[in-house]
């Protein structure tokens, strides 16, 4: 019998019918890029911040900056445009601009 996660089972399912989503295969499954949780605010974007972070091998303190310049408008406004300056004033601080000439 397969392993099935219907209702919250989590180990064999003695009434599986086959439908489960342990049987589906890789590519049916939904990737984590189509998965979000907790809105839409970068799936519906063309380039998800996460790809364009992971693929330019940017750093997490650039790739915070980038994530909030780029969910502003959709998710929390400008306190997400605050946030991005704080990483952009902690990465200043960080790399020395702070005290240092």
């Amino acid at each position: 019998m397969p392993n099935c996660l219907k209702d919250g089972w989590g180990g064999r399912c003695p009434d599986c019918s086959g439908e489960c989503v342990n049987n589906q295969s890789a590519q049916e499954k939904a990737s984590a890029l189509a998965t979000q949780v907790g809105g839409t605010h970068y799936k519906d974007m063309a380039i998800q911040p996460v790809e364009y972070i992971h693929r330019n091998s940017i750093g997490f303190v650039e790739g915070a900056v980038i994530k909030y310049v780029s969910r502003w408008r959709a998710k929390n406004g400008v306190e997400d445009l605050k946030k991005a300056r704080h990483m952009l004033d902690l990465l200043i601080e960080m790399e020395g601009g702070v005290g240092h000439a």
